[in-house]
């Protein structure tokens, strides 16, 4: 208990210089990427903390390292700080970003006051969005002797990790021949049909789908004006599954349904990976109930949701290769639905703040207890084991 109550008020203490960290994020969303800001101001507040900085790092100009302490076990909190086009921090990532802060610096005067060896390491990984950025970091050595991650995540309710679907994103686009709608459609191959006839086919076939899996695309070009038959026309679409086996099998159908479309029209198709595919996120049990139990003595009042997450994150590439945890914190009254003008208000609120700090709490609680209790973390590095293939 006393621990706890060092936690906190180590936290407090910092309060006013994450919320308004948070705020100043909130109000300047920049796309991965291109987080040149966030990145510099969150660098900028470590280094005055006493963290030795490395950025760029992992080869990204907008990432970085922070590292204080020394020797193993080394426990690395993740930040992420990437906006969404068109609609700013409507993932709430302006808040994820000040908790792993908050918690990493809370941690290591824990550490220091206790006399317990130990490497605490916050890290930035950009354009969880778009590119991402802990795939291609990973693939950089990003995760080279860090023993175990975590970071914490808004949502309208607060829960334990309940995994994520591994996802590949593709781009179609089918060529065909123009002509005059009108005067000469019968010497057009109409690349737009094929478009349609791909969604009729995809909304067909996801009856036979598990109800695990997702499918959801868009058109990105399907013409210029209605009288000219377009020789151009273009899609792309998420395919998502929690079984990556099954995410292989969804491509290959896909692949099927794209040259069917393509047959029916006589144009011609093409695919290509669009951004970086991510891996299923990995539970840890023990880190799980770690949460729960601080995310309950913050007064977090955390629940277990009906069912897995559907959404996809590149910390499923994380939690493939160390032991990692990516709990949900409630920055909400009532649900509301991420990507949306109402969560994009919602982290920026007074609450999502006050529920920001009780985050960071909860999550200097469990990143502690990694350090102090050799028991604890041997349970954690047995339960990635156990499930890891």
């Amino acid at each position: 208990m006393a621990i706890r109550t060092e936690i906190k008020k180590t936290i407090a203490a910092r309060a006013e210089q994450l919320e308004a960290l948070a705020m100043k994020i909130h109000r300047n969303p920049e796309l991965g990427l291109e987080e040149k800001k966030a990145c510099a101001w969150q660098v900028q507040m470590l280094k005055r903390w006493g963290f030795k900085v490395q950025t760029p790092f992992a080869g990204f100009s907008t990432a970085y390292k922070a590292v204080c302490g020394r020797g193993k076990p080394v426990f690395c909190l993740m930040a992420e700080y990437d906006a969404l086009p068109g609609i700013g921090h409507a993932c709430g990532h302006n808040l994820i970003c000040t908790v792993a802060m908050g918690a990493g610096f809370a941690i290591r005067e824990a550490l220091k006051r206790e006399k317990i060896p130990g490497t605490v390491v916050v890290m930035g990984t950009p354009a969880e969005e778009s590119e991402g950025g802990k795939v291609r970091m990973l693939q950089n050595g990003a995760l080279k002797g860090i023993d175990a991650a975590m970071m914490a995540h808004p949502w309208f309710r607060t829960t334990p990790d309940i995994g994520s679907t591994a996802i590949q994103r593709i781009d179609v686009t089918f060529k065909g021949v123009s002509a005059h709608a009108a005067a000469a459609p019968e010497k057009a191959k109409n690349a737009l049909d094929a478009v349609m006839l791909l969604f009729h086919g995809v909304s067909a076939w996801r009856q036979q789908l598990p109800e695990s899996s997702r499918i959801h695309g868009i058109v990105a070009e399907g013409g210029v004006i209605p009288n000219v038959i377009p020789d151009i026309a273009s899609c792309q679409f998420y395919l998502r599954s929690p079984d990556e086996d099954v995410l292989a099998d969804m491509a290959e159908r896909f692949g099927d349904i794209v040259r069917g479309a393509a047959l029916m029209t006589g144009t011609k198709a093409r695919m290509s990976p669009a951004m970086e595919p991510y891996r299923a996120r990995r539970p840890n049990k023990s880190f799980n109930e770690a949460f729960l139990e601080s995310a309950e003595a913050v007064g977090l009042n955390p629940v277990i949701p009906d069912g897995p997450d559907r959404g996809s994150t590149d910390f499923g590439d994380v939690s493939q290769v160390i032991p990692g945890i990516h709990p949900y914190f409630g920055i909400a009254k009532k649900e509301i639905a991420g990507h949306s003008i109402a969560f994009k208000k919602a982290a920026g609120s007074a609450y999502a703040l006050k529920q920001m700090l009780r985050a960071t709490e909860a999550v200097a609680q469990v990143g502690y207890r990694y350090f102090a209790d050799d028991a604890f973390r041997k349970s954690v590095h047995a339960d990635f084991r156990k499930h890891t293939k």
